[in-house]
């Protein structure tokens, strides 16, 4: 059973910016509230602003206020918590700057009664991300400084007078790298002080409760399983997408794409979660080997591929819901005539023995018409259609499993319409989470945030699932890059994006599957 060390500093890199006003700090709060916090535990903000302790410690109250419901913002409390919170005036790409660092932490510790235990937390742009730790390597504070040549191993040297063994962990953001090649380099950066178990890549979408729901479904009901493979599964639809543009990140996503912010990710985990096979127990190293050998099992995407089975596009102004909406090009600090994806759908297989054959269709896209996730399971249909709708068309069998919003799961399935005959009727059988109370007021970063104080990386990305992953995807980066043929489709904002991505089904009857916000009884009314 993990435990909460006795003393703790999160240091965040990136503690003045968005990222720390929105989720670190109402995460860690209600984290302290719930007393999931060590009982020694101290923040310490990092970044170019200058504040004092007591400014920064206003401009954080106001933040939760801000970002935290009614319900969940207790002051007093808040004002507690941060009282714990520091704020050193750091650049991260000073190299000075981190001896400044080094020697404020001691002095903490000693203000604190703490012995030497640190997270780091890159809530910082991705071009930072091979800054901070050859920075922090280079004035010891990844606690490996020294390296034996003899045995070709890193050792630790620090002064264990206070800790027998200090924690130094530091937590990265997506995206770990722009391609392959960027991502071998930081890895390669990252081994050079830390061992792998020191090293946590955050990706919250698996903290959401309804995320790790897809295990508890598969693994904890014997039904499911015998189905779950090619000989019942016709294919799996994943889809990702959000009512909204890129919401003054245009610098940030006009370099990054809906490719690299969303797919090689968030609906690469999906995929791991939905094909992986049951880990032998569930602890990090087994559930981890598990999702690397599904990324290792995707189909290699040969030349071609690229133009068959993926489809990107870009949103175009339109007016919607009463609104005109300008598209993607007149952002704020977008490129005009750029050529970045905001809409992506694809194709892919996974080559092992229980998914061979099995197209799992991926979509993700932004100024879509709800915001909604969710994986639909799609069945066979039976072999002999005995019965008939009033349409004279047969009722699909899909298991739909919802991950925000209405999050829970509907099965749906053919079932006698009553009276005289024998027409059919598509019904279904659903779960919601709100039926049993609702979700836990808990975000996914709180969730993530308390898993790495304990030390537990089952839920963080290893760095050969990250190489893996990127292995399949970086074809579709060189092949955007060096052929122009490849097309970028215009949609307007509000709807589901272009229409040739329904070409990318292999069974020609198919389409996309556009989700209503609600969940339960979508037949009747679509709420968007």
């Amino acid at each position: 059973m993990l435990q909460l060390p006795c003393s703790l500093t999160l240091v965040i890199f990136g503690g003045s910016g968005d990222l720390t006003m929105r989720k670190l700090i109402p995460s860690l709060l209600q984290l302290y509230q719930q007393g999931h916090t060590p009982e020694k535990f101290s923040v310490l903000g990092l970044g170019r602003t200058r504040y004092s302790d007591e400014d920064y410690r206003n401009h954080l109250l106001e933040a939760l206020q801000k970002y935290l419901k009614p319900e969940e913002f207790d002051r007093e409390k808040a004002v507690e918590f941060l009282r714990r919170v520091f704020y050193l005036n750091l650049d991260p790409e000073k190299e000075d700057d981190y001896e400044m660092l080094r020697d404020y932490l001691k002095e903490l510790d000693r203000e604190t009664d703490s012995c030497g235990n640190y997270i780091f937390y890159l809530a910082t742009p991705p071009s930072l991300y091979g800054v901070v730790p050859k920075h922090l390597i280079r004035v010891g504070l990844n606690d490996i400084v020294q390296e034996d040549a003899d045995s070709n191993y890193l050792k630790y040297t620090h002064d264990l007078s206070k800790c027998k063994h200090p924690i130094r962990r530091i937590v990265i953001e997506k995206p770990f790298g722009y391609d392959l090649e960027s991502a071998r380099r930081l890895t390669d950066i990252y081994q050079h002080g830390f061992y792998e178990d020191q090293l946590y890549r955050i990706d919250h979408y698996l903290g959401k409760e309804t995320v790790q729901n897809i295990m508890a479904l598969r693994f904890a009901n014997g039904f499911f399983e015998p189905l779950w493979n090619r000989n019942y599964i016709k294919c799996v639809e994943i889809t990702a997408v959000e009512n909204m543009g890129v919401e003054g990140r245009g610098g940030y996503y006009d370099n990054s794409g809906a490719l690299r912010d969303m797919v090689q990710n968030h609906l690469a985990q999906l995929v791991a979660l939905t094909a992986m096979e049951p880990p032998v127990q569930f602890d990090a190293e087994h559930f981890r080997n598990e999702v690397v050998k599904v990324y290792q099992s995707f189909r290699p995407l040969k030349e071609g591929d690229v133009h068959k089975n993926v489809v990107r596009g870009q949103y175009t102004s339109a007016e919607w819901k009463g609104e005109i909406h300008k598209g993607y090009r007149e952002e704020d600090k977008v490129n005009p005539g750029s050529r970045t994806e905001t809409f992506l759908a694809m194709k892919l297989f996974i080559d092992n023995w229980r998914w061979h054959g099995v197209p799992f269709y991926l979509r993700t896209g932004k100024m879509m018409p709800t915001k909604v996730s969710e994986i639909i399971i799609h069945f066979h249909s039976t072999p002999h259609q005995m019965f008939g709708t009033r349409d004279g068309t047969s009722v699909p069998n899909q298991l739909i499993i919802r991950l925000q919003p209405n999050e829970g799961i509907v099965l749906k399935f053919a079932a006698k319409v009553p009276g005289s005959g024998f027409e059919v009727k598509k019904t279904s059988m659903d779960f919601t989470y709100d039926s049993i109370g609702g979700l836990p007021t808990t975000n996914a970063y709180a969730r993530l945030l308390e898993d790495a104080m304990l030390g537990d990386p089952t839920l963080f990305t290893r760095s050969d699932a990250v190489e893996a992953s990127w292995k399949f995807f970086d074809p579709i980066l060189k092949a955007w890059e060096t052929d122009p043929s490849i097309p970028l489709y215009g949609y307007p904002a509000g709807t589901w994006g272009p229409l040739q991505s329904h070409e990318i089904m292999d069974d020609p009857t198919q389409t996309w599957t556009n989700p209503c916000r609600n969940l339960t009884q979508s037949d009747l009314y679509c709420e968007l």
